[in-house]
Parts: structure tokens; sequence; C-alpha cells
């Protein structure tokens, strides 16, 4: 089973990198902009927080108190699906206060962050990558999809404010 997992765990990746490319680079050139990046994820996607912060190479000027960015501030912004509530309330506050933001989600029917976001980077992650015996799919890895979004926004940082220094 770990393989089946590991050989669609590589394949999701690399649907995000072909279908998400443009959207990466996009991505990383508006965060290195702001002053500072603030990373907020939703449900299980607080744990990109945790890794912008407190990981082994923490993301330059990284902060989590959202409340406090302006607009010469970015907000690096993680939910599972385009569609949920919480994420799109704060998208919804960000673009009335005009403080530019990426959101990393799961592009479904009726989701409000592709709509409002100034970059929108897709996970690709519809269904469990796994079959099961009764037609049913789970193995549904978003936190482990958004990370490799989240250290592909961040080597680009990386490389953009070297670049500068």
């Amino acid at each position: 089973m770990l393989k089946m997992f590991t050989t669609q765990l590589t394949g999701l990746f690399k649907r995000i990198e072909e279908k998400g490319e443009f959207s990466l680079e996009d991505g990383a050139r508006l965060l290195a902009q702001g002053q500072n990046i603030y990373v907020v994820g939703f449900k299980e996607m607080k744990g990109i927080e945790f890794e912008a912060l407190e990981g082994a190479e923490p993301l330059k000027g990284a902060l989590t108190n959202v409340d406090e960015a302006t607009s010469a501030d970015r907000v690096l912004l993680f939910s599972r699906t385009s569609a949920d509530q919480e994420a799109a309330e704060l998208a919804g506050k960000l673009h009335q206060k005009g403080i530019p933001f990426v959101a990393v989600s799961t592009s479904i029917e009726d989701g409000k962050l592709e709509e409002l976001a100034d970059v929108y980077i897709n996970l690709q992650l519809k269904k469990g990558l796994l079959p099961d015996d009764f037609g049913n799919r789970y193995g549904y890895p978003s936190l482990m999809a958004a990370l490799y979004v989240y250290y592909g926004l961040k080597f680009t940082i990386d490389e953009i404010l070297a670049e500068y220094e």
C-alpha cells in the first residue's frame, strides 16, 4: 500500500509543479514584495504556520497574526478547499483592506478564494489517492501537498531576495 501511495503522491507533486509553475512564480514574486509575510492556515493547514515559523529553515519575515497586516505586507493563506468559509471571510477582509495575498487550496466549484486572491495556487487534490475495496478513495494528503507548495514558494522567495542583497 505504501508503494502505491508513494507513486500517487509523486504524481500529485508532478501535477502541482506542471499546472502551477507560473502561479508559484507569480506568488513568490508577490510575497517577496511585502514588508512582512503573514502565513495563515485553516484546520490541518495550521501545520504550514508552524513550519514557516518554527521549522529548521523558517520563512524570512514570516508572522501569523494577520490582524496586524497592512497594505505594505503580504499574506499567504492555506485551506483545504477554495470553498472554506473561514478562509473566504479572511480573503474578503484582505481584499477590502487592499492587502495582496496568495491563496493555496484545492479548487472546487463555488470556491470564493480563486476570485479574491491576487494569486491562486491549486493543490490538485480532489479525492483521496488510494482506492478501497468498495470503490471509495482514501489517503487525502492535503497538508503534504500544501507543504510542497509552501517549499516551492519559499525557495523562490529566497532566490528573489538573495538577488537584492
